[in-house]
């Protein structure tokens, strides 16, 4: 049996440990495979960085991050949660508890509270003036489309 060889680098991929020298810069060859495990869902990719030697898998710092549900699942229950159905009924229809639902909803807004910190964070406006923006552009996405 010959050797393997070195483990091939992962370009898109970047290391989240925030106490590490290349924490969230991909491209540098740092994070290379480490396994992967299966779940519901299917195969999840675990990493480990070269820099700092921390392990971690493709859905660390995801709203999906140690769930045991299947991914199509959280979302249908997020996407039913947006057209305004109630978190009883949603888990009636998924055939989850109400408690389970609400966890996947903090979760979730929990995460985009996160995302919006990071985009937003060099824009130079108030909440006022982003909510102000935000009622603008559903204004003019609704006059754009046509209902039947």
């Amino acid at each position: 049996m010959g050797r393997r060889g070195p483990k091939p680098g992962f370009d898109d991929v970047a290391c989240p440990n925030e106490d590490c020298d290349l924490y969230g810069i991909a491209g540098k060859e740092n994070v290379i495979g480490n396994d992967t495990y299966n779940t519901k869902s299917g195969r999840v990719q675990k990493y480990v960085c070269r820099t700092c030697g921390r392990v971690f898998c493709s859905r660390t710092n995801t709203a999906f991050y140690d769930l045991r549900t299947e991914e199509e699942t959280i979302l249908l229950a997020l996407k039913l949660v947006l057209k305004g159905m109630s978190l009883r009924g949603i888990a009636e229809v998924l055939e989850v508890s109400a408690a389970t639902v609400s966890r996947w909803l903090s979760r979730a807004a929990e995460h985009s509270e996160e995302v919006n910190k990071k985009l937003l964070k060099d824009l130079n406006v108030s909440k006022v003036e982003l909510d102000e923006l935000w009622t603008t552009v559903k204004k003019k996405g609704a006059a754009g489309t046509k209902r039947r």
